[in-house]
């Protein structure tokens, strides 16, 4: 009954005193060193050509902790993403402008403005541009990394891509391309 009385008496302010002690400033030093916001401008990111994917990465790994990559994507109609495997990310598309054809393991979708589609790794997928207009979208990739590949596949020369070497970037980054 003691407990109980002491318990009620003191409060939760008093509990607090109980805590280990934590100084507003240890905390902050410890939160800056992984959690930094970042603003992106409309016009800012790098811009790459990807296979003639036309993308803007937005936030790297390096941004965010190697949680996410964010990346814009601005791609002519027939474009297409050939039918491939992800062994360490999923991947979330959001459609902001145009159609866009995927499929996912045995299943076609057709998205449009608004759409979202989630595509979990070693799921095989691919997509399509459709329609007479470009397809924006917005990709996110849980986790980062992979805009690594993409920034070494933006350096192969324009025209027809080298399909071995294509493959054995991708391949460096847990992605293969199924046949």
């Amino acid at each position: 009954m003691k407990r109980q009385h002491f318990l009620k008496s003191i409060g939760g302010l008093g509990l607090l005193t109980m805590l280990p002690s934590l100084s507003f400033a240890s905390i902050q030093s410890k939160l800056s060193t992984f959690k930094k916001s970042k603003i992106i401008k409309q016009e800012e990111g790098k811009q790459l050509n990807v296979l003639g994917d036309q993308q803007t990465v937005k936030l790297t790994g390096e941004d965010t902790n190697n949680q996410y990559t964010m990346v814009e994507q601005n791609n002519a109609p027939g474009t297409k993403i050939p039918l491939h495997m992800h062994t360490k990310e999923d991947e979330v598309f959001k459609v902001l402008e145009g159609s866009i054809r995927f499929t996912v393991g045995s299943n076609t979708y057709e998205l449009t403005e608004g759409d979202t589609i989630f595509l979990p790794r070693e799921i095989p997928h691919c997509f399509e541009v459709i329609g007479n207009t470009n397809a924006k979208t917005v990709l996110s990739i849980f986790p980062s990394g992979l805009e690594h590949m993409f920034s070494e596949l933006d350096k192969l020369p324009q025209g027809p891509p080298d399909l071995k070497q294509v493959s054995e970037i991708c391949g460096r980054y847990g992605i293969s391309f199924i046949v």
